[in-house]
C-alpha cells in the first residue's frame, strides 16, 4: 500500500470530493478512538400484541380462519424474534379469534417462549413430524370443520406440502395481502428505529471515507465499513465500488484497489432491532473531480430533488415518482443510463413495498418509508448513484437521511 492519503468528509459524507486533511502522521482520525454505546432494546410487548390484533382484524375482513408464519421478516414483525431458518419447523399460528401459538422443536421451547413473548409454545420431538401438532393447535382455535389458512409468502415449498397434507380439506391463501398491508405503514416506533439505523450508517460512512487510502481494495473498505457499524452497536455493511466498478449498479466489493482522482461509490445499511437503513454515496477521491463526474452527479441530484418535491400524500403514485426523476435524467441526455427503478420501501426487509417503479399505481400514504435513488452508469468508466431514505408525511416527502450537497 502506498503512503496514507488523508481525506476530508464534509458534514458526515455530505461532501462529494475527498482530499487531504487531518495532519496526524499515522493518517488516522482521532474520532475513531471514541467508544460507542451498545444497541438498546427497542419495542415493548404491547407493540407486538397490537400487531397480532391488527392481523386478526385483517383475517376477519377476508373471512380467513388462520395465519401461519414461518421465520422471516414477517415472523419478526409479529414476535420481535428472529430464530433463524433450518429444516426444523418453527411456525407462528395466529387464529382469527383467540390467542396465538408457536410450534417449534421441543428443545427450543424455552428459548422461543423467552424471546417471542408468545405464551403458548408447543414442542414437537425430533423423531416425529411437526405437522400433526400444527393441525392440532389450529383445531383448538377453530370451533369445527375445515377453514381457510393464510400462509406466509416465503414459506418453503416442503413446509407447504407438509401443511397441505396435514390440513386436508382446508383452503390455502397467500398471506401477503395481510402482512404487506400491515407492514407498509410504519408506526412512529418503527420510524424511530429506522432513524437510528440511518444515523449509525451515516457516521460509519463518514468514518470509512476518512480512512480511504491509495492501495486499499474494495474488500478492505467493506471490512472497515462493517467494523465501523459494529462499533456503533449495529450489524451491517455494503457494496464498495471504485472507478469502473461503480458503473455496475450492484457490483463489488472485489479486489480492485483505490487510486487517486477516481470515483468511490458505497451503497450500505445497518440494522437496529431488525429495522434497516439503505444509503448510497458517490464521491470523488482526489482533488479535482472531472467535468463529466460533476455533470453526472448534479444531474442525478436534480432528479432526486424533483422526485422529493413531487411527492404528496394520498395523491402521488409510485410510478409518477419514478417518471419524474427519469424525465430529468432523460432531458439531460442520459436516460438510457438510468437502468433501475427509482426506489423501494424499507423496514424489516431492505427491499419491500412500496416500489417506486413504472407500472405501480399505488399512491404513497403517510407512514410509508422508501428510498429515492436515481443513478447514471457509464460502462467501463464510472457510475453515480445518490440514495436517501425518506418517509411520506401529511405534508409531503421528508428525507430522513442527510442529503449530499450538489457540486
Amino acid at each position: 500500500m502506498e503512503r496514507r492519503e488523508f481525506v476530508t468528509v464534509a458534514g458526515a459524507v455530505l461532501g462529494t470530493t475527498l482530499g487531504r486533511n487531518d495532519g496526524r502522521k499515522d493518517g488516522r482520525s482521532s474520532r475513531h478512538s471514541v467508544a460507542f454505546p451498545a444497541q438498546e432494546p427497542a419495542l415493548s410487548p404491547a407493540v407486538f400484541a397490537r400487531r397480532i390484533e391488527r392481523a386478526q382484524a385483517e383475517l376477519k375482513t377476508r373471512k380467513w380462519d388462520m395465519l401461519i408464519v414461518v421465520p422471516s421478516a414477517n415472523y419478526r414483525y409479529f414476535t420481535g424474534d428472529d430464530p433463524g431458518t433450518s429444516e426444523r419447523l418453527i411456525a407462528l399460528i395466529v387464529p382469527v379469534l383467540g390467542d396465538p401459538a408457536i410450534v417449534c422443536p421441543a428443545f427450543e421451547v424455552n428459548r422461543i417462549k423467552a424471546s417471542s413473548g408468545i405464551q403458548d409454545v408447543r414442542g414437537w420431538e425430533e423423531q416425529s413430524s411437526p405437522y400433526p401438532l400444527v393441525r392440532k393447535v389450529a383445531q383448538t382455535r377453530k370451533a369445527r370443520g375445515n377453514g381457510t389458512l393464510a400462509l406466509e409468502a416465503s414459506t418453503p415449498f416442503a413446509t407447504y406440502l407438509g401443511l397441505k397434507d396435514a390440513f386436508g380439506g382446508w383452503r390455502f391463501e397467500d398471506a401477503t395481502g395481510v402482512t404487506a398491508r400491515l407492514r407498509v405503514i410504519k408506526a412512529p416506533e418503527e420510524i424511530a428505529l429506522i432513524r437510528r439505523a440511518i444515523v449509525i450508517t451515516e457516521e460509519a460512512l463518514a468514518a470509512t471515507f476518512a480512512q480511504l487510502a491509495v492501495g486499499m481494495s474494495e474488500r478492505d473498505t467493506a471490512r472497515v465499513l462493517a467494523n465501523e457499524m459494529e462499533r456503533r452497536g449495529a450489524s451491517g455493511g455494503g457494496l464498495v465500488q471504485f472507478g469502473p466498478s461503480s458503473a455496475l449498479p450492484h457490483g463489488g466489493p472485489a479486489g480492485a484497489t483505490l487510486e487517486r482522482e477516481t470515483v468511490v461509490l458505497i451503497d450500505c445499511g445497518c440494522r437496529v432491532a431488525g429495522y434497516t437503513s439503505d444509503i448510497t454515496r458517490t464521491v470523488w477521491f482526489g482533488d479535482h473531480p472531472s467535468p463529466e463526474f460533476k455533470t453526472f452527479y448534479n444531474l442525478v441530484h436534480d432528479a432526486q430533488t424533483a422526485a422529493i418535491q413531487l411527492g404528496k400524500p394520498l395523491f402521488t403514485a409510485c410510478q409518477e415518482m419514478d417518471r419524474t426523476a427519469r424525465r430529468v435524467i432523460t432531458e439531460g441526455g442520459f436516460g438510457a443510463q438510468f437502468t433501475h427503478r427509482l426506489g423501494h420501501g424499507m423496514g424489516l426487509d431492505v427491499h419491500e413495498p412500496p416500489y417506486l417503479v413504472e407500472g405501480n399505481e399505488t399512491r404513497l400514504e403517510p407512514g410509508m418509508v422508501f428510498t429515492i435513488e436515481p443513478g447514471i452508469y457509464q460502462p467501463g468508466k464510472f457510475g453515480v448513484r445518490i440514495e436517501d431514505d425518506c418517509v411520506m408525511t401529511e405534508n409531503g416527502v421528508a428525507v430522513l437521511s442527510r442529503r449530499a450537497a450538489k457540486l
